[in-house]
């Protein structure tokens, strides 16, 4: 199906949940993997960016790590890239790798952007014209809350009648 997956990273809590999604991916179709992570330069900030080069290198590793353990053949690469040009940067990396696919996290990093116009993923799909996969989103567990926990009531036993 595909033999060269781009796998586009934002250190997110989605993020091991797009590594697990590519992972299985590759598996299947005996595909290889590229992990992407473009750190953005903060607007103003006056160099400054979202992480460090050493934080950036530890999401990329992680995620070539895991996936090397799993059987994946996988490298990774990360760049930096100021808030506009960072579907840019995914796209460039696609189209010089020479990617099938570009896979992406369920979780949208900045909320605000839905309501300003496209996000990144649409953004790079508008570029590439690749197709993008979606890893589902992470699943998350109820909260325990004790004071919501429903009494126990004993059973009743068949055939004799309660006092109701």
């Amino acid at each position: 199906m595909f033999s060269r997956i781009l796998l586009a990273l934002d250190g997110t809590e989605s993020s091991g949940v797009a590594v697990s999604f590519a992972t299985a991916l590759a598996r299947q179709s005996g595909s290889c993997v590229r992990v992407v992570h473009v750190n953005e330069l903060l607007v103003g900030g006056r160099g400054y960016a979202s992480e460090t080069e050493r934080e950036s290198m530890e999401i990329v590793d992680e995620a070539v790590g895991y996936l090397r353990r799993e059987g994946v053949a996988a490298d990774g690469v990360h760049h930096l890239a100021n808030c506009f040009t960072i579907a840019d940067r995914i796209a460039e990396a696609a189209q010089d790798w020479g990617a099938d696919v570009i896979v992406f996290g369920s979780k949208r990093r900045r909320w605000l952007r839905r309501f300003s116009g496209a996000g990144l993923r649409e953004r790079v799909t508008g570029i590439t014209g690749l197709p993008v996969l979606v890893a589902p989103a992470p699943l998350k567990l109820a909260r325990h809350h004790p004071g919501r926990e429903l009494e126990l009531v004993p059973p009743v036993p068949v055939g004799t009648s309660s006092n109701l």
